[in-house]
């Protein structure tokens, strides 16, 4: 396995060939920026018309033969004006607006043949070394990531030592692009996005509503089951609230704003604030500690265009948003629990995953007292456990530290959804306190979690994961019920109110179109059972089952096949 840093090094290099390259093609065109990132590189180009696929073919091309010029690739170090003075002779307006944000005097350049770019490296020795890549995409990006500058052209490719690693990663890419929950949420007709509405506001059809309702419905009884109450905040709080919480100092660049009768609103990003002033409605005893507060609360959140992706980033989305209010001798064990729910719900969906602990920002709020004993809880549960996890610094939410889980899907990628997030501040900053047994006032701490996390997100992840074919559990449609000629159609009515009578999600199709195409239609949908009638299965009052992994099974009675699928529903496979 290569390490990431020298794969990092090589996959920048390479985002240096494509911008040579492109340079050598495309004279006209000025060149922004160009890392390397998690699985691969890109740069970012000003050329107009833009960039095509036929295009792509022509730069990797050029690349390879580039590469095979063997130029060696020079550092050296200038000071920043004679910089300035040389990208400013060349016209590339985006290196000189790159410089101008530089306060040190002196900056890196690297060299390779005729091209010269602004740059910190390292780099490989040669573009000799730069053997095996690909090109795989082309996007719009806006100049440093605001959507008020210009829109550039954005090439994305992949880079690796040898062939052989190339190749299995465009056989991985593959079988993402058969996966992609935007193709097969379209296939499936399970949710739509559309411009007109709005980017990132998704829009549930049936189907989709269907498996929404299942997943929720799914959440309500666990929740129920280990003691949470159900609670349903306002989609908009007074823009005091979320000043006195300090969302609004730290968060507000990911808020909507709204006014009514001269009083200025906040439309929520998150759904805490409604908790806490449930919280707030009575006294409470320590007696009463902890207390767990459910909502399928539904926030939004300012993203940039740039990032929306599908159902897996969005501006208006669903969260399974709990908040606990406890002791602090209480911690340790509500966030073992926590994690046991975690694990009890990832056993169920068939993920497997890892966890890491996100520590203080450096913009947060309440005191270093407190952040050191938050971190250390979350650390010592983890610890005591026998959990393994990562540390990645300076990632916590700005009131609290976090255990965030990663999900690791049927193809191995990663995905955050759940998380803990341990809060010793908004307490504080609301005045919150229960009486203990001595009759004093103490501050509770609080804990954020989500188990599922956005269900938009967790929808996509589950259709990739699945890559559509649910589980019967999950699945909208459970059973496809088909007639073979119109003798049957009396009969297979019969039996599809048996069926719905059962609680089986089921479908009839009476349509006048051949067994063939009504079956692969259904294969398609992939639904997990076919079920069909001709004149046989009518007189002996059966059914022929044509499962979705292609086993059949001939002249099953009715009854015993709505027990089998009863069985697979209840089983949770």
């Amino acid at each position: 396995m290569e390490k990431q840093e020298e794969l990092d090094i090589l996959r920048h290099s390479a985002s240096h060939l494509m911008a040579q390259a492109v340079k050598e093609l495309y004279p006209g065109v000025k060149i922004a920026i160009g890392p390397s990132i998690e699985n691969g590189f890109y740069y970012d180009f000003d050329y107009d018309p833009g960039f095509t696929e036929e295009d792509l073919k022509k730069i990797e091309e050029r690349m390879m033969e580039i590469a095979k010029r063997d130029l060696p690739i020079v550092k050296k170090v200038v000071r920043k004006d004679d910089a300035l003075e040389f990208f400013n002779k060349m016209g590339e307006v985006y290196k000189v607006e790159l410089l101008q944000d530089i306060e040190d005097d002196e900056v890196t350049l690297y060299t390779q043949g005729d091209f010269t770019d602004l740059c910190r490296g390292p780099h490989v020795p040669s573009t000799a070394y730069i053997k095996a890549f690909k090109l795989l995409s082309l996007a719009g990006a806006y100049w440093k990531g605001n959507e008020k500058n210009k829109m550039l052209t954005r090439i994305y490719g992949t880079a690796f030592s040898d062939r052989e690693s190339l190749e299995r990663y465009l056989n991985f890419l593959e079988e993402v692009k058969k996966r992609d929950h935007r193709r097969l949420g379209k296939e499936l007709d399970l949710f739509s996005i559309s411009e007109e509405v709005g980017a990132g506001l998704v829009i549930y059809h049936p189907k989709g509503a269907i498996l929404r309702y299942l997943l929720e419905d799914f959440e309500r009884k666990e929740h129920l089951k280990r003691g949470y109450q159900f609670v349903y905040g306002p989609h908009i709080l007074k823009l005091d609230m979320w000043k006195r919480s300090g969302h609004f100092e730290n968060y507000r660049e990911n808020m909507y704003f709204t006014k009514i009768d001269d009083v200025d609103y906040g439309i929520k990003p998150m759904n805490c604030l409604s908790h806490i002033m449930v919280y707030r409605s009575e006294i409470r005893s320590y007696r009463d500690l902890p207390l767990r507060y459910f909502e399928l609360g539904t926030v939004n959140r300012h993203e940039k265009s740039g990032v929306l992706h599908g159902l897996l980033r969005v501006r208006e989305f669903t969260q399974d948003d709990a908040h606990i209010f406890l002791r602090q001798d209480q911690l340790y064990e509500e966030i073992k629990n926590i994690i046991d729910f975690i694990r009890d719900t990832m056993k169920i969906f068939g993920f497997e995953y890892e966890m890491e602990i996100s520590t203080r920002p450096e913009k947060f709020i309440g005191s270093l007292e407190d952040w050191d004993k938050a971190e250390n809880i979350l650390k010592d549960v983890l610890k005591g456990e026998g959990i393994p996890f990562d540390l990645n610094i300076g990632d916590g939410a700005f009131y609290g530290p976090k255990i965030d889980v990663k999900l690791k899907d049927a193809i191995g990628r990663k995905w955050q959804c759940a998380t803990i997030q341990c809060d010793f501040a908004l307490p504080e900053r609301f005045d919150l306190y229960y009486v203990d047994h001595d009759g004093k006032r103490k501050k509770p701490v609080m804990l954020h979690r989500v188990i599922l996390g956005a269900l938009e997100r967790f929808i996509g992840i589950l259709i990739e994961h699945y890559g559509g074919k649910f589980p019967v559990w999950l699945s909208p449609v459970q059973v496809v019920l088909m007639n073979i000629t119109e003798e049957q159609i009396e009969y297979v009515k019969r039996v599809y109110g048996r069926m719905v009578d059962e609680g089986l999600r089921v479908e009839l199709d009476v349509r006048n179109e051949k067994l063939g195409l009504k079956i692969r239609e259904g294969i398609v949908k992939k639904v997990p059972y076919m079920a069909i009638s001709g004149k046989r299965e009518m007189e002996k009052e059966t059914l022929t089952v044509r499962m979705r992994d292609g086993e059949e099974l001939k002249d099953i009675k009715v009854e015993d096949f709505i027990w089998r699928v009863k069985e697979d529903n209840r089983l949770r496979r």
